[in-house]
């Protein structure tokens, strides 16, 4: 890929917002995700940390939906993920 080509959205809807895909997601596939997101101007984390902002869970999401709930970031499911779209 050409990397002049690759255009970064600055000051869409997510725009600095971090996101976290965990589990198996069965509406849309982690590629679509990642570049919905990206977009609109936000990012694609693998980890949780306390700069994450929204953490999507899936079905069988494990220990990131744990670490979420303990550090108090907002969880949504697929469903909920697509409405913030």
């Amino acid at each position: 890929m050409d990397p002049a080509a690759v255009v970064k959205t600055v000051g869409g809807r997510l725009s600095g917002r971090n996101f976290v895909f965990t589990g198996t997601l069965t509406r849309f596939t982690r590629d679509f995700a990642r570049k919905e997101v990206e977009d609109q101007g936000g990012n694609v984390v693998g980890s949780i940390s306390r700069t994450t902002d929204y953490v999507v869970a899936g079905e069988e999401a494990g220990s990131k939906l744990l670490k979420a709930r303990e550090l108090g970031i907002a969880v949504l499911g697929e469903d909920e993920f697509l409405k913030l779209l």
